[in-house]
């Protein structure tokens, strides 16, 4: 049993709040959890401890004026409490980081939803994603997230799919990157690094199609260790 757990590979799962409007999508974020889970894999949960860009009210799909939440704290939600703030992440031997997509990624960790191809990408993200890559960690990316994957990274040439969406497509393109179409079912490995991307609520309507995509992603990240 110890050397089973010895062996238990362990993988990031980069949150950003919770709620899709403003955080992580959390049937993104919860499946990622449960394929890894499923997998034999030890999740390990981080988020910034930064300000959200806004709060929205998941009901009425409109902002509430006047109130402030944090990354970290929102993330705690979908975590359960169990969460690492970013800036710890080169201390806890982290195998391979995944990243949930939700507005949270366009608004909270860049600017994505604002600036488009000409976004900034939160630091200390940006230096963990540049980090892994060069280490050669596998990294994987969903929904909308491989937007960031194309700022950060963009440079290397990689390959990323978020399904066939011509505005975010041509956006990873305009960053560096090579846009791939692909079906909600299916991801897309890069042959340029260890790179996993699918395109999750992007492109699928029901939990069901997402967690097709989502399994993948999981099952080729694991295979790239």
């Amino acid at each position: 049993m110890d050397l089973l757990i010895n062996n238990m590979k362990k993988i990031g799962v980069l949150l950003s709040g919770c709620g899709f409007l403003d955080g992580s999508e959390i049937h993104e974020a919860v499946l990622t959890l449960l394929a890894l889970d499923k997998a034999g894999a030890e999740a390990v949960c981080l988020a910034p401890d930064i300000l959200q860009h806004d709060v929205i009210n998941h009901y009425t799909k409109q902002e509430m004026a006047n109130e402030s939440r944090n990354v970290l704290v929102e993330s705690a939600r979908i975590a359960r409490g169990s969460i690492h703030n970013l800036k710890e992440i080169n201390t806890l031997a982290i195998d391979a980081l995944i990243m949930p997509g939700g507005y949270g990624v366009a608004k909270n960790l860049s600017n994505y939803e604002f600036k488009a191809s000409e976004c900034d990408v939160n630091e200390e993200v940006a230096m963990a994603l540049q980090s892994f890559y060069n280490a050669g960690k596998p990294l994987g990316f969903i929904c909308i997230s491989p937007a960031i994957a194309a700022k950060v990274l963009g440079n290397e040439h990689i390959e990323l799919t978020i399904g066939n969406d011509p505005k975010t497509s041509a956006d990873i393109e305009a960053m560096g990157a090579r846009h791939i179409e692909s079906p909600v079912w299916n991801t897309v490995i890069s042959k340029n690094g260890n790179i996993v991307s699918t395109p999750a609520y992007m492109l699928g309507t029901t939990i069901g199609e997402v967690s097709k995509g989502i399994e993948k992603l999981v099952t080729d990240i694991l295979s790239l260790l």
